[in-house]
């Protein structure tokens, strides 16, 4: 059996370095390059047509959703698996929406990736235990009615996350290289989507949501 191809992409050297030791490690897989920018990861995938690549989420200079489908246009054999810590179905969805085949998160075993790489190399579709549990939550959950962080944009998440972490708006807008007026704006459109009157009702809705923020 030839061994699958696997190009990494993620933003942080030593989850890239691991990932190239524990993959090379088993027979099975070959990782042909790594890299932790976005638009080298589409040329790369474009000139090697890895049989898989492993696309994080927060990638620049755009994201991994960008990354995914222009990878899809210019090496359509290759499939994706989106690698994040965001444990929202929500991203999940997306990322099978704009053409991946598969989700792990970062919290996911050595065994779970594997099982991932194997399921989507043969054409079907893998989402890791860890949404499953969590869609399966929000689907017995007798509040399943209530506002819900999965109606948020990627870039609201990203303000909650900050906001979690005490960054006042200046200090998202800096971090996010965007204008403070639109993270205002951001902020006003998180609360209207989560029926909430105030930041001070925020800070609770994260703090009290803290497993899923």
């Amino acid at each position: 059996m030839e061994k699958i191809t696997i190009l990494i992409a993620d933003d942080h050297k030593l989850i890239r370095e691991t990932w190239t030791y524990i993959l090379n490690s088993d027979d099975r897989f070959e990782v042909v390059a790594e890299c932790g920018d976005a638009e080298q990861a589409v040329e790369l995938a474009k000139e090697l047509a890895p049989d898989i690549v492993l696309m994080d989420i927060n990638m620049a200079p755009f994201n991994g959703f960008e990354a995914t489908e222009k990878i899809r246009k210019l090496s359509p054999e290759t499939r994706i698996i989106g690698v994040s810590m965001h444990s929202q179905p929500a991203y999940a969805k997306k990322m099978l929406q704009v053409g991946a085949r598969g989700y792990v998160t970062k919290n996911s075993s050595k065994e779970e990736m594997f099982a991932a790489i194997m399921d989507v190399y043969k054409g079907n579709k893998y989402v890791c235990d860890e949404i499953k549990t969590i869609i399966s939550d929000q689907l017995l959950d007798d509040n399943h009615d209530a506002p819900s962080i999965n109606s948020l944009t990627e870039r609201e998440m990203q303000i909650i996350h900050h906001i979690r972490e005490g960054h006042s708006s200046k200090e998202i807008a800096s971090q996010l290289d965007i204008s403070l007026k639109t993270v205002e704006v951001h902020r006003h459109n998180i609360l209207k989507k989560l029926k909430l009157k105030n930041s001070a009702s925020l800070v609770n809705f994260i703090n009290s949501s803290a497993g899923y923020v």
